[in-house]
């Protein structure tokens, strides 16, 4: 909520700048700009602490962290900007149109802020950054196990990898595994062990984090279900199916089969 008003305080303090070059003798434009960009900047400053909290929230695995990364980089340099501008302005007050240097910057702050407002965009629509959160039904998660097949395979090769504390999973309980830069969530269902990617395929979702129903796990965010065992949609809003992995036990030992293939790139 607290996005809307650095965004719209800013906007002001540039519509002023245009404003006191076209009517120069109109009093007041630039020392209202120069309230407004203030004004702008505190909101800014606010909507960085639950912004913050969103960003530090978002795992490493995510697709959406380095948008994510992005987006803050962003909004502290249009926080710079301006606070430079700000400064600048302080002395010019009673001018009657605004000079060239505050201008150009305002004019740099205002295209910055429009990539980084595009980037949020995409952070909660592409994404799924931050949208219902309250839907988790399972356990999540404290960690993700990061993994490695220990070579280069090649296509068609199978390798076994073994995944600690798989075999400790109760019913219903989830693990989240990074194997290569593959994501997948193992999931304990009737004594039986099953593995799938992490992310929905819809808004990439952690499905972790969903419920189940069945062999059906739910994403938390817009409810997509699929098919543990296969992978198929079996309710939408989704339509790609998922990747599943397949659980074996070797040697006493859990582990995921990979099998590798030219359209992998890991």
């Amino acid at each position: 909520m607290l996005v809307h008003f650095p965004i719209g305080f800013l906007v002001l303090s540039f519509l002023l700048d245009l404003v006191s070059l076209a009517f120069p003798e109109v009093p007041g434009l630039l020392r209202g700009s120069f309230y407004a960009m203030l004004l702008g900047i505190i909101a800014a400053l606010l909507a960085a602490l639950p912004g913050f909290v969103d960003y530090s929230d978002i795992r490493r695995d995510h697709p959406g962290k380095v948008i994510a990364s992005r987006h803050m980089i962003l909004n502290l340099m249009v926080v710079a900007i301006y606070g430079i501008n700000l400064w600048i302005r302080s002395s010019a007050l009673s001018d009657p149109k605004i000079s060239l240097p505050p201008l150009l910057l305002s004019i740099i702050g205002i295209g910055l802020l429009s990539v980084s407002g595009y980037l949020g965009g995409r952070l909660v629509y592409d994404e799924g950054i931050a949208v219902g959160r309250h839907k988790r039904h399972t356990p999540t998660p404290q960690d993700t196990l990061h993994l490695s097949t220990g070579h280069a395979a090649s296509d068609g090769e199978v390798t076994f990898v073994p995944v600690p504390n798989a075999e400790q999973l109760g019913n219903g309980e989830t693990l989240r595994v990074e194997i290569d830069k593959q994501v997948m969530t193992i999931v304990r269902i009737d004594n039986q062990l099953y593995g799938f990617q992490e992310f929905c395929t819809h808004r990439f979702g952690p499905l972790s984090e969903g419920s189940f129903h069945g062999f059906n796990v739910q994403c938390p965010w817009h409810n997509s279900c699929f098919d543990i065992r296969t992978g198929k949609v079996t309710n939408g809003p989704a339509k790609v199916d998922l990747k599943t992995f397949k659980i074996e036990t070797r040697d006493g030992k859990v582990g995921v089969l990979l099998i590798k293939d030219h359209d992998q790139k890991t």
